[in-house]
């Protein structure tokens, strides 16, 4: 079994998940905050230079049960946002949180060209 600078606690906040029982959103988290120590030291990055960013909605709330910096922006806009906090700051690892609306419906040409 490897080791790793960090632990999945590392990455866990304080705050009580509020989400549905049963809802697909608590899988996503738990493989994410269990990834996190592997992916920093492969990344060879600090847990201090992760940042979440998320829209409006349920899968949004992802960024209040991370330990990490994050930002929660406008319905729809959270990769243009993460765009240009990668812009404004290369060294950053940059992570989206968002749901189908946010990203594929109002924030669709966002995505698009998040992509691009």
């Amino acid at each position: 079994m490897a080791t790793y600078n960090y632990t999945p606690a590392d990455f866990k906040s304080d705050q009580e998940v509020k989400w549905c029982p049963g809802c697909g959103d608590h899988a996503m988290l738990n493989a994410v905050q269990r990834a996190m120590p592997e992916i920093a030291d492969a990344l060879d990055t600090p847990h201090n230079r992760f940042v979440f960013i998320s829209g409006i909605g349920c899968s949004s709330r992802f960024i209040y049960y991370m330990k990490t910096f994050g930002f929660h922006t406008i319905h729809g806009r959270a990769n243009a946002v993460a765009t240009g906090v990668k812009v404004a700051n290369p060294d950053l690892s940059v992570w989206v949180c968002t749901g189908d609306g946010d990203s594929l419906a109002i924030g669709g040409n966002h995505f698009i060209h998040a992509i691009r």
